[in-house]
């Protein structure tokens, strides 16, 4: 496990900490791990839990024992050790690095497409009001699923929605009326210039060309959201999802079915989809680790564009180690393959799961 490695691996443990309510923080962008200095041990320290116990309320020690808890056993990790004030002393294990990454691919696949979503109970309902306008009313209902997926009570109105927008976009809202004393408009991003061109594309492009700009920015329609090739990063993400799909069908008819474990050892006798897997798979595991992460910040900011260009960077990063998962040739179906199926399927499901949040159709074929 290298060190970038070790680092989303204890991001990972501050994110799953957090979601199942035992830290009340903000996931930090890094977690820096170092060789350990006087007094600690272990091949790595970190001294993330000192960084954290001020906003948790806790003291260092009590948030280094909620992170040990959840690093031990994790793959390629051998012993977690904490020393004085809070420091999080990790030994790798030199038998398990090539499990780096089941730990997390398991955890995908038990949420499906849930992956990343926050059960919270209480709080305040957040009111969205959306001018009326196609794009805001879009973003105003995507924003209200975001937040809901962050256990967050939401209730959506608009000061008026056509009926045309529902026909084509399938967009609804809880209710409607004008803004008042008790809810203002508080979404309105940039409007369309051309709402009729953006209906022409019909459901999934219209909505993918009013998500994936920032609310600051303008839309930009025409038919290159129809093109079905990969200079369009919403066919690039449907592809690789229906590509997910097929992998585990073809995968049936051979006999096996996924699991998460090492992908396969690096060397001579790997063959080309072993090493190609390898090479891609750290890049797919990080898009994998940061999905939470991103749908946080997505509903924070009320902004569904991060969680569109999320969902393009994840598919972007699987796209290499998918001719590589299924046995080519003679071979013979191994723990590997099982292995390489299982990281697929958690890109595809992470992959349906944003585009269900977005409203957009993730299918099986294309």
């Amino acid at each position: 496990m290298t060190p970038v490695e070790l680092s989303r691996t204890v991001l990972h443990a501050v994110r799953r900490a957090v979601d199942a309510g035992e830290l009340s923080v903000a996931v930090p962008e890094r977690a820096v791990v170092t060789p350990p200095g006087p007094g600690g041990c272990g091949d790595y320290a970190s001294n993330i839990a000192l960084q954290l116990a001020r906003p948790a309320g806790q003291t260092p020690l009590r948030v280094a024992e909620v992170l040990r808890r959840r690093l031990v056993g994790v793959g390629g990790i051998a012993d977690v050790v904490l020393t004085g004030p809070g420091f999080i002393n990790i030994s790798l294990d030199e038998g398990g690095g090539g499990d780096v990454g089941g730990g997390l691919v398991a955890e995908v696949l038990r949420a499906g497409g849930r992956y990343g979503h926050v059960e919270r109970a209480g709080g305040a309902v957040v009111r969205l009001h959306c001018a009326r306008e196609v794009r805001a009313v879009v973003v105003g209902e995507v924003v209200g699923r975001l937040l809901r997926a962050q256990g967050v009570t939401v209730r959506t109105s608009a000061e008026g929605v056509e009926p045309r927008w529902t026909d084509v976009l399938g967009v609804r809202v809880d209710g409607g009326g004008s803004a008042s004393a008790e809810v203002s408009v508080n979404v309105r991003p940039v409007p369309v210039a051309d709402p009729d061109s953006l209906l022409a594309l019909g459901r999934d492009a219209g909505r993918w060309a009013l998500l994936r700009p920032a609310g600051h920015d303008r839309v930009r329609g025409g038919e290159e959201g129809l093109v079905q090739r990969e200079v369009n990063p919403l066919f690039r993400v449907r592809y690789i999802h229906a590509r997910t799909r097929a992998l585990a069908r073809n995968a049936a008819d051979l006999g096996f079915a996924a699991e998460p474990g090492p992908l396969g050892e690096a060397g001579a006798d790997a063959g080309a989809g072993a090493e190609r897997v390898l090479l891609a798979a750290p890049a797919a595991l990080a898009a994998l680790g940061d999905h939470p992460r991103v749908l946080a910040a997505a509903a924070e900011h009320r902004a569904p564009d991060r969680l569109a260009r999320h969902l393009v960077a994840v598919a972007d990063a699987a796209l290499p180690l998918l001719p590589g998962v299924l046995p080519r040739g003679g071979e013979k179906p191994s723990a590997a393959h099982r292995a390489r199926l299982a990281l697929a399927e958690a890109v595809g499901a992470v992959l349906a799961g944003g585009l269900s949040l977005l409203g957009i159709d993730a299918p099986d074929h294309i």
